[in-house]
Formats: C-alpha cells, structure tokens, sequence
C-alpha cells in the first residue's frame, strides 16, 4: 500500500483534508481489481490441486480397504455366491457390494469378502463335481459344506436375499449332456431344502469355455478400474456400436486391456475389438468364426450403450506349454525316423548316441517314451535353431476361417497395437519371472537376450545355482523345460498372435493389486447386472447427505482468508464512497485535541471549546 499512499500524497498521521480526484480513484480501484484476481487464481489453483489430491487418495484408499475385514453389521451391504466346479475340485468365493446409487451408468462395487481376521473367505474341496457323473444322486451332499461355510459368513436375515450361483467348468465340459443335466437337477432339486438363499434354475449352469474367458476378462478390467469414468490422463479408444437405423454411432471411453493366458494344456487370448466385424453369413466357415466375438453388457439399462462390449475370445487346446513340449518331442522322433540316413537308425536308443535338442539347456540329457521305445535327448542350449524348429507347431498352414488369422488357422482381430494394452498370466509370468526374474513390462530384446543365455548355460552349472538356492520359485522340472517354454512363448506371442517386437504395452504378472484375479468376480459382476433395477425403480438408492451445517473444521482456511479479504476490500471501497459525496470532493477533518490539552490551564479555561483548523491538501 505504500505506493498507494505515495501516488495520492496522503500526509500524515493525525489531521489530513482529502480531494480524491480523478487520478487517485482509479489507481486505487485497479490495485484492488489486481489484488482480488491474483488470490482468486491462486485459491482456484489450490483447490484444483487439493481435489486432484483428494481423488488419488480416495483411490489409494479404497485400494488398500479392500483388505480389510468386512463389516458384516451394515445393513447397507448385499453378498453374492460363487461356486466354481472345476475339474480337480470346487471352491466357494463369497463377494458383497454397498447399495448402489441409482446411477444407471454406475456399476455395481463388487469386492471378495474377508473375516474377521481380513482373509478371504474362500474354501477349496475335492474331487471335482464331475466324479458324481455315475451317483448324481450325492451331488448336493458334496457341495453342503461349502454353502455351510458361505452361509456362516452372511448374516442369517441375508440369506434370503443373497444369489447364489453353481458355475462348473472343464470337469463337467467333458462329460455326456445326460450326465450333466443329471447333477444339476440333484443341486436344483435338493439345495433349497437346506438352504434359502437367492437362486433360480438358470444359477445352475455348465458354462463353455467362451463364458469362462469374457468372465476372466471382465474381472481383471474390473479390478483395473477400467469400467470406470475416464480421468484426463487415461488412455481412451474410440468404440463403434450399431445404432437403431443401421448405422454406426461412436463413442470414446477408457481403453481396457487384453488378456494372455497360458498353462499346461492350452493357451487363450481375449480383448476388446473395438470396431464393428463384418461377417459373410452364406460362408460356413466365416459363422464359425463369428462364435469367437462375444457381445454383452455390463450395465442395468439395455438402451444405454456406456457398458456394451465387444470381445474376442477364444481357446487353443494343445497349444498350452507342457502340451507343445510333448508335441515337440514326437515331432523331433518322427523327424529322425523319417530320415533315410541308415545311421541313424540307433540314434537316441542310448545315452552314448543321443538325439541333440536345442530347446534343452547345454549338456542336460533326459528321456522320453515314443510308442513304447524309450529315446535319449542331450541338450544343445541353442535358443535361436529352437525358436526356429518349434514353428511348424503353430499349425500356420491350415487354412484359415476369416482373414486375418492366427495359429491353427483360427480367425483372430486385428489389433491396433498402438493404442492397446495386454497383460500375460501363468505361463507368462512363470517364463519370465521364476527363472529369468525379468517378470513385469515385456522387451523383446531383453526376453531374447536373458532366454539366450540360460539355454546356454551348462546344465551342470544350473543345478549347481539350484542347490545353492538361487532358484527358489523353480523346480527340476521348470528347469529343464525353461528353455523350451521361453522360446514357444515368444512363438505363441510374435509368430502366433502377431505381436510386433517393439510392442511395449505387455505386463506378465501373477496377481493384480497384490491379489489373485478369479473368473467369479467377472461372473458375479455379470450376472448380477440387473439388480441396480430394484434400487432404482423403488427410489431407494443411496444419496450423498450433505448436512445442513457444515463443521469449522472442514472449512478451508483458504476461503475464510478470502472472505475476511473481501470484507475489508469492500469497507475501503464503502469509505472511499462516502468520503467522495462530502463536500465536493473537499473533506475538512477537524483538529481533536488529546488527553493532553485539558489538563493544561486554556483547557480547563473553555472546559471543552475545541479551536478548529483546516488543512487543505490540494494534489
């Protein structure tokens, strides 16, 4: 304010005569209109950062909450049940949500449950539900104690209201329809008579292997938040949708990601297609392919397009890594007995003449059985000519359904790998992380490189590195076949799915947020889609109550700083007014005599007359 006071030649202290003139009023009125702009940018900034602040810890937060164990005492909270068939064995997943907020385009906020002591409350029994095919009559006793143990965790006055959901897998894929109907009519027939929770026929279900895959890949976009609204700094993908006239309407929303899966047996991929497939429906082959894109929504209203997806999926049996070692290895004996070479006759029959194999690791020798004759392979440790022999497997050559398409001829998408992001579970992350402990992003080069150098390391020497504790997530056998699987894996990944080798948006990993992703979570989410319905239609969802009174202590103290500044602004401004309106724009202020002058003898003479004096100030 110095300065203000300088411009205007205020004098000092005690007895002043203003004459505000045209050069003083708007200096001063454009000081403040300065002042009161900055603070409202730098308050507006603050605010902007504290919400972008509040909304990282929000999600940190709910992160880290789901860990913590449930509180089954809210009356606001709903449970679900999930029973997995599967081939080995069934478990139970029980999952709970809070009531929605009557949100259509809102999802429901699935999480698995934990104790009292923040474990999952999942159990595992055995054999499979598929051992029951010739006494399908003790199906239902079988599965009794996991409802027990579901049931035990819920509320008993939530029973009625929680769905349950049997969903078996491969074990019961196998079997004769009849004897599967036969088991599900035992469960349907028997389960309710002990049991009150939520369920119709349609709950019961052998699911195909398409099911399972869009559920995998629902659960892992799930948990990844990518079903959520898209923040400024998400990755977005523009998605085409069939409109009602037979056009196409687009629309962009969050990129969700791809999904690589590979174990023993068979190897799956599944991702968003994000634009519109057309199909020849007069071609056979191309209907077949067809089969491969599952269409769905996630959401409660069906005309509300936010939640449609489009997702290829499909399963390749054999392709899996112990599956294509076993394929390998016939394909390496009938190689040499083909051979017209008569010295080769002998070769492999033992130790001293073996077979040479360069998907095993330098010096390592084993054996296998090929219609009843046993064969000895020795190792030569050379990643590149294994890479290369292991191509044919891919089955390239057959002919494919629809163009493009990837291995055995299977129809497969283009990606646009520029605007995409995969992750790689099981045998992905195993190649990558148990031996090489590269495990994480994907690099071609760094792959290559690390794969390379194991084949060519002595098998000696690796068993040496083994007793030594040097590979504490590696047995003999992941040893052994570690060189083949790293390099049927980058087959599998570029010369199979046609992943390009600087692709950089692949992730091998083992769990996500530090938990283990289930299908159930994506076939719960699915399934239970339609119950945001009844909140919504009784007008009994949730609201955010704000109170009528808000606590000191939440206010900023940021905006009572503005407040107070705002109110002395305007009191200057109120004085600056009233000091204009008197006198012309002249303000004679009076001379006050202190405390002083009455105690001196004039004072006491006029007892109270005060002499007054003008000063003029003219600027």
């Amino acid at each position: 304010m110095a300065w203000i006071l300088s411009c205007c030649k205020i004098p000092a202290i005690w007895h002043l005569s203003l004459r505000y003139t045209k050069y003083c009023y708007p200096t001063i009125v454009k000081f403040i209109i300065v002042v009161l702009l900055l603070s409202s940018t730098i308050i507006i900034y603050h605010e902007t950062r504290k919400v972008e602040q509040d909304a990282s810890y929000a999600k940190y937060v709910k992160k880290y909450e789901q860990y913590g164990a449930t509180d089954i005492n809210n009356p606001n909270l709903y449970f679900g049940i999930v029973l997995d068939a599967g081939s080995s064995g069934t478990r139970v997943f029980v999952y709970f949500w809070p009531r929605h907020d009557g949100k259509h385009n809102k999802l429901l906020q699935i999480q698995q449950m934990r104790d009292k002591y923040r474990n999952p409350v999942v159990k595992k029994i055995k054999p499979g539900l598929s051992t029951f095919s010739e006494n399908p009559e003790d199906a239902s006793e079988y599965i009794k104690p996991l409802l027990k143990f579901a049931g035990s965790h819920i509320p008993k006055n939530k029973h009625a209201e929680t769905p349950l959901y049997i969903l078996a897998t491969a074990g019961m894929r196998m079997l004769p329809e009849s004897q599967q109907k036969a088991i599900l009519e035992d469960l349907i027939h028997d389960v309710p008579k002990d049991f009150d929770f939520l369920f119709s026929d349609t709950h019961f279900e052998v699911i195909s292997g398409k099911q399972e895959g869009v559920y995998a890949w629902i659960g892992i976009n799930y948990v990844l938040g990518r079903f959520d609204h898209a923040d400024d700094d998400d990755a977005i993908v523009d998605v085409e949708m069939p409109a009602i006239n037979g056009d196409t309407d687009h629309m962009q929303r969050k990129r969700t990601v791809g999904i690589l899966d590979m174990g023993g047996g068979s190897a799956q991929i599944a991702f968003e297609v994000p634009y519109i497939v057309r199909f020849d429906p007069s071609n056979v082959k191309e209907e077949d392919a067809k089969s491969l894109l599952a269409e769905f929504s996630l959401g409660c209203d069906t005309h509300e397009a936010e939640h449609n997806y489009r997702v290829y999926v499909t399963t390749f049996l054999g392709f899996g890594s112990n599956a294509a070692r076993s394929r390998y290895e016939n394909m390496l004996i009938k190689s040499m007995l083909s051979s017209n070479r008569s010295s080769l006759t002998s070769l492999g029959l033992s130790p001293v003449s073996p077979i040479l194999d360069p998907c095993l690791p330098v010096e390592m020798q084993t054996s296998i059985d090929y219609k009843n004759t046993k064969y000895h392979l020795e190792g030569t440790g050379d990643f590149n000519t294994c890479h290369q022999v292991i191509q044919p497997l891919l089955n390239k050559t057959v002919p494919c359904q629809k163009q493009p398409c990837s291995v055995n001829g299977i129809f497969q998408p283009n990606i646009n790998f520029a605007n995409s992001e995969f992750y790689g579970f099981s045998e992905y992350w195993y190649c990558m992380e148990d031996v090489l402990r590269i495990g994480g992003p994907y690099s071609y080069d760094v792959y290559r490189k690390a794969a390379s150098e194991y084949c060519a390391t002595k098998w000696s020497l690796i068993e040496e590195h083994r007793r030594k504790g040097l590979y504490t997530k590696a047995d003999e056998f992941r040893l052994r076949d570690q060189c083949f699987k790293s390099a049927w894996m980058m087959a599998v990944l570029h010369s199979g799915f046609k992943f390009p080798k600087e692709y950089k948006y692949l992730r091998t990993a083992s769990l996500i947020h530090d938990k283990e992703v289930q299908w159930t979570l994506g076939a719960i989410l699915y399934r239970t889609r339609f119950l945001p319905l009844r909140e919504i239609q009784q007008g009994s969802f949730q609201k955010n109550y704000q109170p009528p009174w808000i606590p000191v202590s939440v206010i900023s103290y940021e905006y009572i700083l503005i407040l107070c500044f705002i109110i002395v602004i305007t009191a200057i401004l109120l004085f600056i007014r009233r000091l204009r309106g008197m006198g012309g724009g002249r303000v004679t202020l009076k001379r006050v005599p202190t405390m002083a002058y009455y105690m001196t003898e004039e004072g006491q003479q006029y007892d109270g007359l005060r002499e007054s004096t003008s000063v003029n100030l003219d600027f």
